[in-house]
Parts: C-alpha cells; sequence; structure tokens
C-alpha cells in the first residue's frame, strides 16, 4: 500500500518521538546534574515533628514540632548549629512549637516561637523566645514529604544486592552518585548488625515497607558503615564515622508505610530518618546521628538526635518551599507566666533573650550525654555476591519525565511541519 507524504512525515515523527521514550531508564536512575529533590523546610531541622514531641536531655540540632512539646524532663536545642545553618532557618527559629510548650527548654542558638501556651522554663542564651504564629505550615511541608517517601521506595536501583547471613545483613551499592535499597521491614530488623558498603559522598536511600519498623525485636546493637580508605567497616558514633562522616551524610533511611518505629536503646543509628507516618520511639540510650522526621516523637535518657543533616541529593526535581520570614511576636500571660516580644518572665524570675550565656532557672542546662560506643568486628562479612539484584521500572521524578515530554512534543511538531509543507507542495 502507497503511503502518501504528509502521512509518511507524521509516521516518522510519532516514531522518533517513541523512540524518545523507549530510551527512558528502566531501573532508578542517578540524580544528573541540578537534578536534586530535596527534604524542604524539613531538611533544616534536626527533628522535624508534625504532632506532639515528648523528648529529653538533648537535641543538638534544630527542633519544629507541629504539636505540643513536652520537655519536662530537661531539653536543649541547637547546640551545634554554625550562624549560617541559623540564619538559613525560618525566622532564625531553632525551636518551633506549633502548640504548647512545657519546659524547661534551653534553646542555645537562636530564636525560638510557641503558639499555644508556656508552662515552665523557656530561654534563649543567644536570641529570643517569643509567642507566635509558627513560621511553618507543617501540613503542607508533611503532604510534600509523604510524596518523596512514597515515590523513594518505589524501586531499587540496578546493581544493589542486599545479603543476609546468619543475623548480619550487607547492604552493597557500587554507584558514585545514588543507591537505592527497598527492603521489608522484617529483613532489617532480623539483623543484629547491618554494614553498609556504599562509595563515600554518595546519596544512599534504604526504605523499608512494612507497618512498622522494631530494631528492639532483634536486638540490633551495630552500623557498620564502609571506609574506603582504611578499606575496612567502621561502626558509626559520635567520635568516629566512615570517611570522616561523609558515608553518614548521604544516608536516608525511608520508611513510608510505618505508623510505628522503635528504635533499639543498645546502639547508634547512623544517617537521617525519614518516617511521615509514624509514631518514632528513640527508646531511652544511644542517638540517631542525623535528622528525624516524623509524625510524632518521643525519647529520653542519652536518647539524643546529632546535628548530622542529611546532604545526599535525591532523584527528581522540586520547587523550593517559600519559607516565611517570621512573625511578629505578640505579649501573652498565661498560668503566671508573661512573655513579651523576647523576654520571658516565669514565676518572678525574668528572662531577656539577646544576652549570651543566659540565667538558667529551674533545674539548669541538661548536660551533654555520651553516645554509644563499640568496636567493629575483626573480619567483616563479605559483600556483593550472593545478594538479590533489584530492578524494574524507573522513578526518576520530574526532570526525567518532563525533558522527554518536551523532546517528543518537538519532535512531533517537526513532523507536523513536514507534513504541510508537502501538502503546500502538492498544492
Amino acid at each position: 500500500m502507497r503511503i502518501s507524504r504528509p502521512a509518511a512525515a507524521l509516521a516518522l515523527g510519532g516514531s522518533l518521538a517513541l523512540a524518545v521514550l523507549a530510551a527512558a531508564p528502566a531501573a532508578q536512575a542517578s540524580p544528573g546534574a541540578g537534578q536534586c529533590r530535596g527534604l524542604g523546610t524539613a531538611g533544616l531541622y534536626g527533628e522535624f515533628v508534625e504532632g506532639d514531641d515528648t523528648h529529653s536531655p538533648d537535641a543538638e540540632g534544630a527542633v519544629a514540632v507541629g504539636g505540643d512539646a513536652d520537655f519536662r524532663g530537661g531539653f536543649s536545642v541547637a547546640n551545634e548549629l554554625t550562624d549560617g545553618q541559623v540564619k538559613a532557618l525560618p525566622g532564625g527559629n531553632t525551636l518551633v512549637v506549633g502548640g504548647n510548650l512545657k519546659g524547661p527548654v534551653y534553646v542555645m542558638k537562636g530564636n525560638g516561637v510557641y503558639a499555644g501556651t508556656l508552662a515552665g522554663v523557656a530561654e534563649a542564651h543567644r536570641g529570643k523566645i517569643v509567642h507566635g504564629a509558627s513560621p511553618i505550615d507543617f501540613g503542607a511541608e508533611f503532604t510534600h514529604l509523604r510524596k518523596v517517601s512514597a515515590q523513594l521506595a518505589l524501586n531499587p536501583s540496578a546493581g544493589v544486592t542486599v545479603k543476609a547471613s546468619g543475623d548480619t545483613l550487607t547492604l552493597t551499592g557500587t554507584d558514585a552518585s545514588f543507591n537505592s535499597f527497598v527492603l521489608t521491614a522484617a529483613q532489617l530488623q532480623g539483623a543484629k548488625e547491618v554494614y553498609l558498603h556504599v562509595p563515600a559522598g554518595a546519596a544512599t536511600v534504604v526504605s523499608v515497607t512494612g507497618a512498622s519498623y522494631d530494631q528492639a525485636a532483634a536486638r540490633t546493637t551495630g552500623f557498620f558503615l564502609w571506609d574506603a580508605a582504611k578499606k575496612k567497616y567502621v561502626l558509626d558514633d559520635k567520635t568516629q564515622s566512615a570517611s570522616g562522616g561523609a558515608v553518614r551524610a548521604g544516608l536516608l533511611w525511608n520508611l513510608p508505610t510505618a505508623t510505628k518505629v522503635v528504635k533499639n536503646s543498645g546502639n547508634a543509628w547512623p544517617g537521617s530518618v525519614l518516617a511521615p507516618n509514624a509514631a518514632f520511639d528513640l527508646g531511652t540510650g544511644g542517638p540517631v546521628n542525623g535528622s528525624v522526621v516524623a509524625k510524632s516523637l518521643k525519647g529520653g535518657g542519652g536518647a539524643e538526635t546529632h546535628h548530622y543533616p542529611f546532604t545526599g541529593c535525591l532523584p527528581g526535581t522540586d520547587t523550593p518551599t517559600p519559607v516565611p520570614s517570621g512573625s511578629t511576636p505578640g505579649t501573652t500571660t498565661t498560668g503566671g507566666t508573661t512573655t513579651t516580644g523576647g523576654t520571658t518572665t516565669t514565676g518572678g524570675t525574668t528572662t531577656t533573650g539577646g544576652t549570651t550565656g543566659g540565667t538558667t532557672t529551674g533545674g539548669g542546662t541538661p548536660s551533654p550525654t555520651p553516645s554509644g560506643s563499640g568496636s567493629a568486628p575483626a573480619s567483616p562479612p563479605a559483600t556483593g555476591t550472593g545478594g538479590t539484584t533489584g530492578g524494574g521500572l524507573a522513578f526518576t521524578g520530574a526532570a526525567g519525565v518532563v525533558p522527554i515530554a518536551i523532546g517528543g512534543a518537538v519532535v512531533l511538531a517537526a513532523g507536523a511541519g513536514i507534513a504541510v509543507a508537502a501538502r503546500r507542495r502538492r498544492a
């Protein structure tokens, strides 16, 4: 059958467009230049909680709580932030509470704001604590976080391996930019020791599926990260980490469907945790060496969050979330506590923000709690063999889909132009 030149031109354009679409990667790809998806405002905070936060004694980074904050056990905030990190926060607030605040709480750097009532002591050593509206839209932020979390768990990267051997689990990835693992909660919590072997500086996402994850189920005691220079696994801790912390900084534990997460008190958990639907129990000992994003949070004893924010580049692109510059503080008196601007008066004692060092009322500033300790085994388990290799359809985010769609449209338009020109020549 003879095909007209206009029809042939359109067919050619369509074929080229299909060829472009067919060239899309078949597994979750590494982020390209300028293609990064972030955690929004949550990425600036060490604890970012949609609901309530009940915690002591310490968060080294900034803390944002959408609900009530109960820090009656004594709580200090933001001691390890740099001046630049403080300035990057909405309104310079290292403590944000969308509901009621119960102290004593000590904001070591930056400002604090609470929207509800204040009970107990709230002090800022190098800033001010005020009563006012939250500068963070927690509803919008968690809508974004749940979307990111769900999409990150769609598929593992091609070439990653997961190997269980006795009570150890080894995760191995070789991509210098991005490695994505997808595990069940049963796989991860079945291990007493977890080993991660990825290039230093790569973004690594370990997605854990299931309704809950409980480290205490297997009494998980150690997370070991591969140090390429030392050619051995290193037990992550406050005083040591593989490749000077470069592996930990790019590590994100993603639990998109968990409604409950329990950390075993006997270990330090390296990397940041994204569990936007979970009630997160930090336990009573051992830190998280990274940020925690959760629906609610509780912890005490030595269960601190250490200031090692996630710096990895995730696949996809985002439009940055607008951040309000802050709110105008008002004056409130509740239960004998009066707050005006940056001055808090509790039980006859006045604390004025902006005074370096501040005045401590009601128990003093909590002392730092040492993190867990331990040593790596002399002979780490073999990696990269006998594992399960992931595959499947790709998730590359809008950054991958949009250019393909535009390319297809351009090719189709070119085909249509050829067809019109052919008709004109025939006329």
